[in-house]
């Protein structure tokens, strides 16, 4: 069975700034509020990178930020995984944009940002990170996919992981598609050793499969949330942990297959 400690966990999300702020609205001390997602600079980044830099790697490099300073994780010595449904929408809505006019002159930077794995560049520029890097996508089960594949790695390195989850909404009309409302985002630092950081595990984590269906939020607006972005489907975990919660939760993978999460001490 895979298993895993989180030692610090990063998520930024409409109406959701950071963990602490998250893990108050999860333990129902404090409202949900939707807003639109609000995505800070990537101060880690060089100046010219961080002009080029879009909002699916703000993102990504914003809940990285936050789940290695919780940690207390040296960025520059962790190997990552990146999973994401649909990578970079507004990028992708402006070469569809750009290849149907006549001219189709295509920006290099539209073109270098592209590709599904920009946000694991960027984030070894920003960190100086010569760390392996993995990106993935599963659609809907792009979360738990990640996890999976972090959780594999701990197993045959038994070294710490970053996880980084994400997602951007696309422009019309792909959003018609693909109606995913705004950008949400949840990293996870993972270890599967002591002695990798100072702070404690939140939790400890044991993965196996299951056919029970997947556990949804408390919260009526979180579980709209949770169904309507791909990267969202980690909030039942994320509830646990605000609330203390110890026992197994249920989250989607593939194929009609959830993730059991065994959760504990």
């Amino acid at each position: 069975m895979l298993s895993a400690r989180i030692l610090g966990v990063g998520v930024v999300g409409p109406g959701i700034s950071d963990w602490l702020s998250a893990a108050a609205v999860l333990r129902g001390d404090e409202p949900y509020t939707p807003s639109a997602t609000v995505l800070p600079e990537p101060a880690a980044l060089p100046p010219a990178e961080r002009r080029r830099a879009g909002r699916v790697i703000r993102l990504a490099l914003a809940v990285g930020a936050q789940a290695i300073a919780a940690g207390g994780a040296d960025p520059r010595g962790l190997p990552t995984v990146f999973s994401s449904s649909s990578g970079d929408g507004e990028n992708c809505h402006e070469i569809c944009v750009a290849l149907a006019r006549g001219e189709r002159q295509l920006s290099p930077t539209r073109f270098h940002n592209s590709v599904h794995n920009a946000a694991a560049g960027y984030w070894s520029i920003a960190y100086r990170c010569p760390e392996a890097s993995t990106a993935l996508c599963a659609h809907d089960a792009s979360f738990g996919t990640g996890l999976l594949e972090a959780l594999a790695q701990l197993a045959r390195s038994r070294a710490a992981v970053l996880l980084v989850s994400y997602d951007v909404d696309y422009p019309p009309p792909m959003r018609w598609r693909r109606p995913i409302p705004d950008a949400f985002g949840i990293a996870l630092l993972l270890t599967a050793a002591d002695g990798i950081s100072a702070a404690p595990p939140l939790a400890r984590l044991q993965l196996s499969f299951t056919d029970a269906p997947a556990a949804p939020m408390h919260d009526r607006e979180l579980e709209a949330l949770r169904r309507q972005i791909p990267a969202a489907r980690g909030l039942p975990l994320l509830e646990y942990l605000a609330r203390g919660q110890r026992g197994p939760v249920a989250l989607d993978y593939l194929n009609g297959q959830r993730l059991r999460v065994e959760v504990g001490t």
